[in-house]
């Protein structure tokens, strides 16, 4: 299998999405779509240009049919993707409200799914392998025991692996038979290289308040990525400007040229996957902050994902934390401003022009629906 540059390993699911505002007891119809934390990183990130691949499980049944199609229909290979036979593709419907509102209803089909199934025994770890970065969440370790020590397995520091990104999803609705999950949570997420974290989340989770508490919570990481919400998001460093080492027999994501860094010699690697740039402090944080644009918000489902994606695209270019985070929060704001969890990204050229605003420019941007399209209809105010 050739390399890639981010393998994400995790359930998609079939979203049924309501035609309209209310309970779920009051929605007359839904609109089919698909969703899945990892599948949306992967997703965006292939929109964007980037090699990825995704790995999961899905039934062998009319709904794994259309998760595999939709899937690879935005440029991500499927083909480490199995089919189970015994179990079903997981399903869901919810509200049209916030998350973190009381309105937001949720109705979950998925127990006993095929990716619940995941385990360091059904998944072929030679699909994991070939990539520069691979991307997990706390939402597959919550699905089975099997999946747990899967997560578990490939957070777990060893030689040669690639850059470990998590994304904490902490989703308690998936967590209600086990209450040792916050403890679980912050196991693995010590285990990563990258780690995203919702304020939030962390305070729900943990007890922790504020952006310097995670991160004294959580110094392992090389990178911490703490999401605000609409005031913005906090990353923690302890190295500037290192990017993942090239997977072997990897090509260079579709006219884009490779990451800055050499290849790891043939039996060896940076460890951790990490390639140090030059001149760095071998110690103390980089700590940097960047405000969110102002959005129109459609919908926030999806918003925290594409985020991820934005930031590990920036990432895997070689570009400043900085930067980083603004391509984290361009695409975001891509997600934000359409109903359903995935949008097309902006393009190379738009987002780089954006990501490199002044921060006057920067801080007045506001972005509505229909804003990474090009051409005149192009509506970026600057007001």
């Amino acid at each position: 299998m050739t390399g890639s540059d981010v393998v994400c390993l995790g359930e998609s699911m079939v979203a049924f999405l309501p035609s309209r505002p209310g309970r779920l007891a009051d929605v007359p119809s839904f609109t089919r779509a698909i969703g899945g934390a990892e599948s949306n990183v992967a997703c965006a990130l292939a929109a964007a240009g980037h090699r990825v691949r995704w790995v999961g499980r899905v039934g062998a049944d009319g709904f794994g049919d259309h998760l595999v199609e939709a899937i690879a229909a935005y440029g991500v290979d499927t083909s480490a993707v199995r089919r189970d036979p015994l179990r079903p593709t997981g399903v869901y419907f919810r509200t049209a409200a916030d998350r973190g509102t009381a309105a937001h209803e949720v109705v979950y089909h998925r127990a006993g799914s095929a990716a619940s199934a995941m385990s360091p025994r059904t998944v072929p770890y030679e699909d994991l392998r070939s990539t520069r970065v691979l991307h997990l969440s706390g939402i597959t370790a919550a699905l089975s025991p099997g999946c747990l020590a899967l997560v578990r397995d490939l957070t777990r520091p060893r030689p040669g692996r690639p850059l470990v990104s998590f994304d904490v999803n902490h989703r308690p609705e998936l967590w209600r038979t086990a209450p040792a999950a916050p403890t679980v949570l912050l196991d693995l997420a010590r285990g990563a290289d990258v780690v995203f974290v919702g304020e939030d989340e962390a305070a729900a989770a943990w007890s922790l308040r504020g952006a310097s508490a995670i991160r004294e919570a959580l110094p392992e990481p090389e990178v911490l990525v703490v999401k605000q919400g609409a005031r913005g998001a906090t990353a923690f460093t302890r190295r500037a400007g290192h990017v993942p080492a090239p997977a072997p027999g990897s090509a260079p994501a579709r006219g884009r040229a490779p990451a800055p860094g050499p290849a790891p010699a043939s039996g060896s690697a940076p460890a951790r996957g990490i390639a140090p740039a030059p001149g760095c402090a071998p110690a103390g944080d980089i700590v940097v902050s960047v405000p969110a644009p102002r959005v129109d918000v459609v919908a926030a489902a999806g918003a925290g994902d594409a985020f991820a994606a934005g930031f590990l695209g920036a990432t895997l270019r070689g570009l400043g934390l900085r930067a980083r985070l603004r391509h984290g929060h361009l695409v975001a704001a891509a997600a934000l401003t359409v109903p359903g969890d995935l949008a097309a990204p902006p393009g190379a050229a738009l987002a780089d022009r954006l990501a490199a605003l002044d921060d006057d420019s920067w801080g007045r941007l506001h972005l509505g629906p229909g804003w990474t399209r090009t051409g005149e209809d192009l509506e970026v105010r600057t007001p």
